[in-house]
Order: structure tokens, then sequence, then C-alpha cells
């Protein structure tokens, strides 16, 4: 059976992105975009919320071919191999409000999700085809996963600053149990992996 991650970075105090939705103030260096490329290979589809697929369609597409600057980390051959990766790879938008157009250079891997229909959807898609079913931001999108007991696995990575304030990334209480810890070389960032613990009926 396919199995759901939330592959999310957060700050050390639990936000998911600064005040005014600044996203840049967390630590995003190249073990951030390392495990992300792990997680890429794994997946078999993307889930994304509306604001997350907008986000990431109008930026990764190009970055596989865009012209060599050996002085933009993020045109580095980790975030090339993410670019061909994400274009390849079945997208999935769980919104009952976003289409993505014609012209978007995902428009033919996508496929949009009703939020009242993603659970029924997800029970059947996992029993089809292979590789993890994975989820990068879209914090409210995955929260509404979370609350259906829908996610199998968090992992978050952790970055070595306070923000203070911002988005926090849960968005109701949630019991986890904790599965690994990873450190990565030359950073400071820390991968938690955890288990949505179910309640008990």
């Amino acid at each position: 059976m396919r199995t759901v991650i939330v592959s999310n970075i957060m700050s050390v105090d639990g936000y998911h992105e600064g005040p005014g939705g600044n996203v840049m103030a967390l630590n995003m260096d190249a073990a951030f975009d390392a495990y992300n490329l792990e997680r890429f290979r794994s997946a078999g589809t993307v889930l994304l919320g509306g604001t997350s697929f907008q986000m990431f369609s109008s930026y990764w597409p190009g970055i596989a071919d865009a012209p060599a600057d050996p002085d933009n980390p993020a045109l580095d051959e980790v975030n090339r191999e993410i670019s061909r990766v994400f274009n390849a790879l079945p997208k999935v938008v769980v919104s009952d409000s976003y289409v993505p157009s014609a012209d978007n250079p995902w428009y033919d891997s996508t496929t949009v999700v009703k939020r009242a229909e993603v659970a029924d959807w997800l029970t059947a898609e996992r029993q089809r085809g292979s590789g993890d079913f994975v989820t990068f931001g879209s914090r409210t999108m995955w929260n509404g996963l979370l609350a259906q007991e829908l996610v199998d696995e968090l992992h978050l990575m952790v970055g070595p600053k306070a923000l203070g304030g911002g988005t926090p990334v849960f968005a109701a209480p949630v019991e986890l149990r904790l599965l690994g810890i990873r450190r990565f070389d030359g950073s400071d960032n820390v991968v938690l992996r955890y288990a949505p613990v179910t309640p008990a009926i």
C-alpha cells in the first residue's frame, strides 16, 4: 500500500513561515535541497494545495534547463534534478476553487481533486501504482488530510532559528510518535520523522 508523506521545513519554534508569509526566513540550505530530492525520487505522486501548486509551477519547470550560473546555488545539479523529477511526476491539486490553466507547464501532468472527495480518492489510489504520495508546502491542504487521518508520516526538517511569529505548522493539536531523527553534515537542520497517533476509539 502506498504511503502519504508530508515533507516540510519549519522553524525551531514551530512556524511554517515567518511574519508576513516569509518562507525565506527558514533555513533552506543544501541539506534541505538534498532531502527534498530524496523525497521526490521516492514519490509516485505529488499532492499539493492550490497556492503551492501555483507557486511551484511558476518556478520549478524552468530550473532544469536554465542557463548556467555557478554563483547561484538554486541552479546547482541537485535543484536541476528536482526540476526534472518534479516535471515528470503526476501532480494532484486538492482544491475546491483552483484549476490550472491550459498554458500551465504542468497542465498535462496535473489532476484536481475536490476536498470532499480526497479521502475516497486516496483510499482507491493507495492500491494502484507505486511510490509515495508526497506533499511539500501546502500547509492548509495537508492539515486537512491529517485531520482525516490520511497522513502516514510527517518528515519535519527543523531549522536552527526561532522566528517568534508567523504561521504555525499545525492547524490543530495532534499527537505524534517519533520514527527517527536525521542529521546532516555541514548543516544545522535536523529531520524529525513522525507517525500520527490514531485516537483510541
